[in-house]
């Protein structure tokens, strides 16, 4: 097997990352329409791997919402858990921090509940001024109908 980064969104599968994120812990439920949307609006990063018979298969993601100016947002990074331990989620956070559209920004930010030590890593660090941000949040949107 072999993997490799990409940010070519028409290699990636939307139906995958839908599969992925509805079941995942931040975006429980998120209907197929807002994973569109979000895509559409996003740099994408999927993590591809090629098995023997050259049939490939997405196991990783991330976005980054982003003006590609002064700040971008990282959101929605997984691994499939059968390919965890691999340093795919390295390899993935190196290309995307090494970026050429992601550099000389002034501030990149995310939110985790699990993952601190891999951010920091690429030098992420805890927010400190917390005062400094807000937010407005609807933590079940998802669930709720339009």
């Amino acid at each position: 097997m072999t993997y490799r980064i990409t940010d070519n969104k028409d290699e990636m599968d939307i139906d995958a990352i839908h599969r992925y994120l509805t079941h995942s812990y931040w975006a429980k439920g998120v209907p197929k329409s807002v994973v569109i949307k979000a895509f559409d609006n996003s740099l994408c990063f999927a993590v591809i791997v090629e098995n023997d018979n050259n049939k490939t298969e997405q196991v990783g993601f991330a976005r980054l919402i982003t003006d590609y100016a002064t700040f971008a947002y990282l959101a929605d990074v997984y691994i499939l858990k059968e390919h965890r331990g691999r340093g795919l989620s390295k390899l993935m956070m190196k290309q995307i921090i090494n970026h050429p559209q992601l550099q000389g920004l002034r501030r990149m930010m995310l939110a985790t509940r699990d993952a601190h030590g891999l951010y920091k890593q690429f030098g992420f660090t805890e927010v400190t001024e917390q005062k400094m941000f807000m937010q407005l949040w609807a933590p079940d949107v998802y669930s709720q109908t339009p």
